[in-house]
């Protein structure tokens, strides 16, 4: 099992991720489930299920954040400390990965001390203008940035997984975010994914030279979004701590 997580951790493609997170997911999840995080529950709340974008599609270039709508709204500041946080995503049988529910412990994951709404976009490294099969983290992000996108705040990612119950199958986001070292002092960001045997948070390799597969979906605000200034979390200060 720890072989496992290991190699989801240091995984370095989207397609990748997808065929480790399927062998992953059915060992988390051998044990039946009862809250919404749970297979049959995921399956429930499935009216419709929605379309992943076809790797055959050309990719529309985004010019500027400004363009690009609203993907969801999430609400932060919702729990008083990191444990209330853990334990109601326990409650909701949704798993958490290794280094994820590590990230969750860190002095450096800071919750929201108001409750505020955040606004989600949702772009690809591919519609950032990048052509190659995969792109170092470090450059997404400062594509993004020259974009107007900003970082979220690392309390988006299980905020999310609480919140987005409905994930269709076969979809993962990675969640744009300064990335928060484990006590080894690797970097690891967070992604909310749903390989089809329950819903999941979990951390990959947030290291500048990480290569992320340009198919891969991020999760940003726009960089003049007053929650990205209360979180402290800017791309130029995101860009500084990857390179170390």
């Amino acid at each position: 099992m720890d072989n496992l997580l290991r190699r989801i951790r240091s995984a370095r493609g989207g397609t990748f991720f997808i065929a480790m997170l399927c062998t992953a997911f059915i060992v988390l999840f051998a044990r039946e489930a009862s809250a919404q995080c749970a297979p049959r529950d995921v399956l429930r709340n499935h009216s419709t299920l929605k379309n992943t974008p076809s790797a055959n599609v050309l990719p529309i270039l985004v010019r500027s954040a400004a363009a690009v709508p609203v993907w969801k709204t999430i609400t932060v500041g919702t729990f008083a400390n990191s444990f209330a946080l853990r334990d109601a995503l326990d409650a909701a049988s949704c798993g958490i990965e290794a280094s994820a529910a590590e990230i969750l412990t860190r002095s450096t994951f800071a919750l929201f001390a108001t409750k505020t709404d955040v606004d989600l976009l949702a772009v690809s490294a591919a519609e950032l203008g990048f052509q190659t099969d995969t792109a170092p983290l470090a450059s997404i992000y400062a594509r993004a940035q020259q974009l107007g996108f900003g970082l979220a705040a690392a309390e988006v990612a299980p905020q999310l997984r609480l919140q987005y119950f409905d994930q269709p199958i076969g979809e993962f986001f990675i969640i744009g975010m300064e990335p928060i070292r484990t006590w080894k002092g690797e970097p690891v960001i967070l992604n909310v994914a749903n390989g089809g045997a329950g819903l999941i948070l979990f951390g990959q390799d947030g290291s500048a030279d990480a290569e992320i597969s340009v198919a891969s979906r991020f999760l940003f605000v726009r960089s003049n979004e007053p929650e990205l200034a209360k979180a402290g979390n800017t791309l130029d200060k995101a860009a500084a701590l990857v390179r170390h």
